[in-house]
């Protein structure tokens, strides 16, 4: 498996694999095609589908400059390797074509080009499930971060520091934001008032308000286009910070506490993307919210002093039951349902956490066959549940719309 480097990215919003993804890609043509005159860029399907509204547009052109490219939209073509295809070239005067590159952005603001391997010449971690690592750390006598930091060496707790203090800076600004998200459907940001009202109510009402208005703070500043970290996505970034936030506030927790609480949470987004995918393209919204709500679920029953079995079973309660969870985001924009989705798991995150803390980590069914599950019940989604905008909520709003 890779690094955790690679799951976490600090970056842009609205989108990992529509926004970041594309301008990394965007960058990356540039820097071998500087002396071309101009370039053409097609999308293909999922990005061609929903990628205005996630700004794919703007990060393409931001880079390459406007007047320089000619954006073509194919959402009814696929290329053959993922939904998010892109092919770039690079144009002389004439219009010759100078060089071609056809990549594909793969969810979580990574890229690769076609035909390249999926497998790591040099994997950062020689196990790739659960069970394998499970019954390592439980061998060694070690923690899950501890694990971690065998694998990473000890370098990588500045980098989670840095981590935490992204999302928790895009956490303060989203609470103190107010007015009307950019895009056509004038969604109003929430987290101020969710925040403000909470704290005016009784005890009964704190879990809930605080983890809610946690999560859409975040969220509504990865819709504004703000500068978020991805867990495992831009998608899904405000479950994780908001668990671990509320956590922070009611345990008094330190920084150690939280920045070895995304390890593990990344240890098992790690898994998923490497045996799945976190690609709401790919496999629906199941892949962003359903692996946040396990990397939130584990690491926040490793905060409340859960054992290995224990993390383990809240991880998989966290991701199965978000099993066929579709990606429909209403006009393209990561909005609705996508803010309040992001509410909706933190409080389920925690929740899940104290289930398995009160239980005694025995379960059934194993965090790695969820895994295998959710890859296959998201390539048996019709594409119009995938990040396509065509089916669900995205259609019944627009048929309203009409």
């Amino acid at each position: 498996m890779e690094s955790l480097r690679e799951l976490y990215r600090i970056g842009v919003g609205p989108s990992s694999s529509h926004t970041m993804g594309p301008r990394m890609a965007a960058e990356s043509f540039l820097k071998n095609h500087s002396d071309a005159s101009r370039f053409r860029v097609t999308l293909f399907e999922s990005l061609a589908a929903t990628g205005k509204g996630h700004l794919t547009d703007w990060a393409i052109i931001s880079v390459l400059g406007e007047e320089k490219t000619d954006l073509i939209w194919k959402a009814e073509d696929k290329m053959p390797e993922h939904p998010n295809g892109m092919r770039f070239e690079a144009l002389d005067d004439s219009g010759a074509v100078l060089g071609e590159w056809k990549v594909y952005s793969v969810g979580g603001g990574a890229i690769r080009e076609e035909g390249a391997s999926l497998s790591l010449s040099s994997p950062v971690y020689d196990l790739a499930t659960i069970t394998d690592i499970m019954a390592y750390c439980a061998d060694k006598g070690i923690s899950y971060w501890e694990y971690v930091e065998r694998c990473e060496g000890p370098e990588i707790w500045s980098f989670l520091r840095e981590v935490w203090k992204v999302m928790e800076e895009s956490l303060e600004r989203g609470l103190d934001e107010e007015g009307v998200l950019p895009g056509s459907i004038g969604l109003r940001r929430q987290a101020k008032s969710y925040y403000r009202r909470t704290k005016l109510a009784g005890p009964e009402m704190q879990f809930t308000g605080m983890t809610t208005a946690y999560a859409l703070a975040v969220s509504e500043e990865n819709a504004a286009g703000g500068v978020i970290v991805t867990a495992p996505t831009c998608g899904s970034c405000g479950i994780v910070p908001a668990a671990l936030r509320y956590l922070k506030d009611i345990q008094d927790l330190k920084e150690n506490d939280l920045i070895r609480a995304l390890a593990t949470a990344g240890l098992f987004g790690n898994v998923i993307k490497t045996n799945a995918s976190i690609s709401g393209a790919e496999v629906g919204c199941q892949g962003e919210v359903g692996t946040a709500c396990a990397m939130a679920s584990a690491a926040a029953t490793q905060l409340m002093g859960g054992t290995l079995r224990q993390i383990e079973y809240a991880a998989e309660m966290g991701l199965e039951h978000h099993l066929g969870l579709t990606c429909d985001p209403v006009d393209g924009l990561v909005q609705i349902p996508c803010i309040e989705r992001n509410a909706c798991a933190a409080t389920r995150a925690l929740a899940r956490a104290q289930m398995s803390i009160l239980s005694d980590g025995s379960h059934r069914i194993p965090f790695d066959e969820v895994v295998e599950v959710m890859k296959e019940t998201g390539h048996d989604l019709p594409s119009l549940y995938r990040e396509t905008s065509g089916g669900g909520l995205a259609k019944v709003y627009n048929d309203r719309a009409k």
